[in-house]
């Protein structure tokens, strides 16, 4: 069985660990719990004939105070990159998170993910300037942790990009 490390990253407050929770325990609260440093998960799952155990690092978000710290990012297969799309500023740190990931340890596959799809009347970005991050995702994916939305989905997604 193959074991792949994943990453959670983006900035606070955008969901991150509701998406993971809500992959991994099929459960979502309103509670915010701030992750301090990083937090494990794993779920297995099937991609083609193969089983998979993803190792999911659920990472602290960064803000222009806290950057990620990118020594976490050693030995990830993909990554997760996690906007709110209520709030704009989100994907700018998206953005610098990609760059960053990319400068640390090269290109490796990744899905970007507009968190709070159960909130789309309160959407502060529109899918456009989310597409200048598309260059090597493999995806773009609305999702929502508190209805399930595309969390599936996603992970699937990304499991299939990171499986030989």
């Amino acid at each position: 069985m193959l074991q792949k490390k994943v990453c959670v990253l983006g900035s606070f407050g955008v969901g991150k660990t509701s998406l993971v929770r809500r992959y991994v325990e099929s459960i979502f609260s309103d509670a915010y719990l701030t992750t301090v440093g990083v937090k494990i998960d794993k779920k297995t799952l099937t991609v083609g004939a193969e089983t998979v155990t993803i190792i999911l690092w659920d990472i602290a978000g960064e803000d222009e105070i806290t950057p990620i710290r990118t020594s976490y990012l050693r030995g990830a297969a993909g990554y997760f990159l996690v906007v709110d799309g209520t709030r704009a500023e989100t994907l700018e740190v998206a953005r610098s998170i990609h760059t960053r990931v990319a400068l640390e340890i090269g290109p490796i596959p990744f899905v970007l993910l507009l968190n709070k799809a159960d909130m789309q009347e309160s959407w502060d970005i529109s899918d456009q300037p989310a597409s200048a991050l598309e260059n090597g995702a493999a995806a773009i994916l609305r999702t929502s942790a508190k209805t399930g939305e595309g969390v599936e989905e996603a992970f699937q997604k990304l499991a299939q990009r990171i499986v030989p």
